[in-house]
C-alpha cells in the first residue's frame, strides 16, 4: 500500500478539513489500503463494470514475478468480479511487464484482448507515473480488455 498516494487522494478530496466550505467526503467513498487482491477475493461475482490497473509495480526481477498483479493465477478471480462485457484497463511503461502482460493474456478464456495502444485513450485518467515514464523516455502501452461472456450450459 502506498501511503503517500492515499494521503494525496484525501488531500484532493478534502483540501482543508478545518474550512466549513470544504465539502465533506462522499458517504459512499471507501479507500482500501491493503492488497487489492484480497479485496477482489471478497467481492461478489460480476459486481464490477470497469477495473483499472494503471502503472502497477512491475516487480522486474524474475524471482518476484509471482507478485505481479497480472498473473496467470489471478486471471480467473479478476474475471469473476467483472460482469460480462466489463472492461479491464491496464497501463504499463515497463518493457518487461509489458511483455509479461502480453504473454499472460495470450491464451486465456476470460478476456478479449485487442492489441495495446501506445497513446492513452481520451477517457482514461492521466497519472503521475505516466508523466514520469514519458519524461524518462519510456513508452507506455494501454490495454482495454473485455470480459467474455461465460460459456452457457451445453
Amino acid at each position: 500500500m502506498f501511503e503517500n498516494g492515499i494521503c494525496a487522494l484525501l488531500s484532493r478530496l478534502c483540501p482543508d478539513p478545518a474550512d466549513p466550505a470544504t465539502a465533506p467526503l462522499p458517504g459512499n467513498l471507501l479507500l482500501w489500503t491493503e492488497d487489492a487482491r484480497a479485496l477482489l477475493r471478497a467481492l461478489p461475482d460480476a459486481c464490477l463494470d470497469r477495473l483499472f490497473l494503471l502503472f502497477p509495480d512491475p516487480w522486474p526481477k524474475s524471482r518476484h514475478a509471482r507478485r505481479r498483479f497480472v498473473h496467470p493465477a489471478a486471471l480467473e478471480g479478476i474475471a469473476r468480479v467483472l460482469g460480462p462485457g466489463a472492461e479491464w484497463r491496464i497501463a504499463s511503461d515497463d518493457p518487461t511487464y509489458q511483455d509479461w502482460i502480453a504473454a499472460t493474456l495470450a491464451d486465456q478464456p476470460w478476456f478479449a484482448v485487442p492489441p495495446p495502444t501506445t497513446e492513452r485513450p481520451a477517457d482514461w485518467p492521466p497519472t503521475r507515473y505516466e508523466a514520469k515514464a514519458r519524461a524518462a523516455g519510456r513508452q507506455p502501452r494501454y490495454w482495454s480488455l473485455r470480459r467474455c461472456q461465460p460459456a452457457g450450459p451445453a
